[in-house]
């Protein structure tokens, strides 16, 4: 008896010596697997903060890299002075002077072609179909920047001639009272617009003279694609003339002549229409837009100088500032990631448009458009 108890009594310690064998082992491995996961957050964050350092080292390499162009002007015909302070900044960045000239795109490419010399050194701004032309004319320098290789291919050209700046989006601007008047509501796609009810209430600038409404007029062929001319047909009905301004829509809109203006959408547009009880609205079937041009005028005095002010706006400073300037939300499509004014642009319904035959079939667009609407552009 003596004996079995012994036997039992040892057994139950052996299982007791083992059992506690192995919490003691399983202690140790319990650490060792704690102690990786908190070397790899600390070799994390580690290699976070110097991520973060190289990177800005690399600003701080980007900003030592600008050459120095101290004595040497670039000559710039612009659409407008209000881009002063963009190239006050380019300026203080390399020296170099900035002198605006007081003619149009068109005067200087017409003199460029009569003298054999261009007048400027840089193109900035202005309607895509004019810096195509010029393309084919030979007169733009092909240049590439390094810092467009995120652009979208949409947004520039494939032999470096040109590249925007930012997008220019057309829609409509609205006034309430006389839509109430008439007993009508606002339209809110092109399709709509194209309704005989809105007969005499619509307003837009004759395409031959604005660039911005020539989009229009080709982004509304791309969008209704086979139909695309009898939609001009039907929107030619409901309007009286075409304005020989840009501004015509906008203003004569505002001022009560008409119901529904096409214009082009910017802050401006939002500030006259919050001052005077108008509606901004973007066509929900489709958003007209042309990108807005920057090229480098081949054989020019400052050729270097200009490159290197594209490289400049092509930057996230530069382009933060020209989305401030323009007052526009579509100047910051053109690089991805850059803040700016938010107006409400949906970018999805940006119409998929053929830019490859927005130069080229210009005239003959336009020898259709005259057809059509004749007696309303005089």
């Amino acid at each position: 008896m003596n004996n079995k108890f012994l036997k039992i009594f040892s057994l139950i310690l052996a299982v007791f010596f083992v059992a506690g064998t192995l919490a003691a082992c399983q202690k140790p491995a319990d650490k060792a697997e704690t102690k990786p996961a908190e070397e790899a957050k600390t070799e994390e964050k580690t290699e976070e903060k110097t991520e973060n350092k190289e990177e800005e080292k690399t600003e701080e390499a980007k900003e030592a890299e600008w050459p120095d162009f101290n004595g040497r002007t670039l000559n710039v015909v612009a659409t407008s002075d209000k881009y002063v302070k963009l190239f006050d900044k380019f300026t203080e960045k390399t020296g170099a002077k900035v002198e605006f000239l007081s003619m149009s795109s068109g005067e200087v490419i017409n003199r460029t072609k009569a003298e054999g010399k261009p007048m400027a050194d840089l193109w900035f701004g202005g309607g895509l179909d004019a810096f195509m032309a010029a393309k084919t004319d030979g007169l733009l320098e092909n240049y590439i920047s390094p810092n467009a290789a995120d652009v979208d291919p949409a947004y520039k050209d494939a032999d470096g001639a040109w590249i925007a700046k930012g997008l220019t989006v057309a829609g409509f601007i609205v006034n309430p009272d006389v839509l109430k008047e008439k007993g009508l509501e606002a339209p809110k796609t092109w399709a709509e617009l194209a309704d005989p009810k809105y007969a005499h209430e619509v307003i837009m600038s004759n395409p031959a003279i604005s660039g911005t409404n020539y989009a229009v007029v080709k982004g509304l062929l791309d969008l209704f694609g086979d139909e695309g001319w009898d939609y001009i047909e039907k929107l030619n009905a409901n309007i009286d003339f075409y304005g020989k301004r840009g501004k015509d829509p906008q203003e004569k809109t505002a001022a009560g002549e008409f119901a529904i203006g096409i214009i082009p959408v910017d802050n401006g547009a939002f500030k006259v229409a919050e001052e005077q009880g108008l509606d901004v609205i973007y066509p929900e079937d489709g958003i007209p837009w042309v990108p807005e041009g920057v090229a480098i005028f081949k054989g020019s005095d400052n050729v270097e100088v200009a490159k290197s002010f594209v490289d400049f706006m092509l930057t996230t400073e530069a382009q933060e500032m020209i989305a401030e300037l323009d007052g526009k939300d579509s100047a910051q499509i053109i690089k991805p990631g850059v803040k700016g004014l938010e107006l409400g642009l949906p970018q999805d319904k940006l119409i998929k448009q053929d830019l490859s035959t927005f130069g080229s079939e210009r005239q003959n667009i336009l020898d259709k458009f005259l057809e059509i609407s004749k007696g309303k552009t005089e």
